[in-house]
């Protein structure tokens, strides 16, 4: 299987972008792929943390860009899951020490050598950001149901189309749409978007449905994606078979609460 990067973006913070990066990309490797999560919020640095991994960072991705150090000096493998690793941000270093070649060139060394790269954005569209999509063959577009996330889901949508280097070489950047935080009670008395809603303001395919959970909360806490610490979560059971669909498999989609599928017209949209 060729290598495929994937970035994780969202218009605004706080939606679960990395916790769904951390959660993704360990359900892609739990299926026995070869993945790499990749922190782009350098100055922040918070993926290390969700994945356990903070103790562990000795160079990170600025390091690697400005050849102090190499890709296997800086890749971090998960302790649980073997082909799980993750290549940090910098902590001490701010947004403009990552250059377009560096990147260029670090995205080029692990699609030689992983299934997917999972590139953890920074929230909004300032330079950060923008590098962690310039590269990427398909983009997760991270949003909760509510108004202000969509709008600015949306700004983050028309980037994809054309900042990134397959924009500008007349390519698509493959678009999924996760939906995080989501509760059906409140989205059916009118206090969050509906999943229509979302996918009529975003028109992209829809990736899957993240239920709110505490289990979620309480695996960033203690550095364990909820697939790995509580794989009969329900929100772990969304991340599995979003992760599926983003293989290629064929999963049902249903509400959290729901047992049957969504009605027709969303698996009609394209489900991803």
């Amino acid at each position: 299987m060729a290598a495929k990067v994937v970035v994780v973006t969202s218009g605004k913070g706080g939606v679960g972008k990395t916790t769904s990066t951390a959660s993704l990309g360990a359900a892609l490797a739990q299926s026995g792929r070869r993945v790499a999560v990749v922190d782009f919020d350098v100055g922040l640095r918070n993926l290390d943390l969700v994945l356990g991994a903070e103790r562990r960072v000795v160079f990170d991705l600025i390091n690697v860009t400005q050849g102090v150090a190499n890709l296997s000096q800086a890749l971090i493998r998960d302790k649980r899951v073997e082909t799980l690793f993750l290549l940090p941000a910098s902590q001490t270093r701010d947004k403009d020490a990552l250059s377009e070649e560096g990147v260029e060139q670090v995205i080029a060394q692990l699609r030689e050598r992983f299934d997917y790269v999972l590139c953890d954005s920074p929230a909004g569209i300032e330079r950060g950001a923008q590098l962690a999509m310039r590269f990427a063959d398909e983009a997760i577009i991270v949003t909760n149901p509510e108004v202000s996330s969509v709008r600015d889901s949306d700004r983050i949508i028309g980037l994809l189309d054309s900042r990134t280097l397959r924009a500008e070489q007349g390519d698509v950047v493959a678009k999924h749409i996760l939906v995080t935080r989501y509760e059906p009670a409140r989205a059916a008395r009118g206090e969050m978007l509906g999943i229509d809603d979302i996918l009529d303001i975003l028109s992209a395919p829809l990736l899957g449905i993240i239920p709110e959970s505490e289990g979620v909360l309480r695996a960033s806490n203690v550095g364990s994606p909820v697939t790995l610490s509580e794989p009969a979560n329900a929100a772990a059971r969304a991340y599995f078979d979003a992760a599926r669909r983003l293989m290629g498999e064929y999963v049902p989609m249903a509400l959290p609460t729901q047992r049957r599928s969504l009605l027709d017209r969303f698996l009609r949209r394209g489900v991803a």
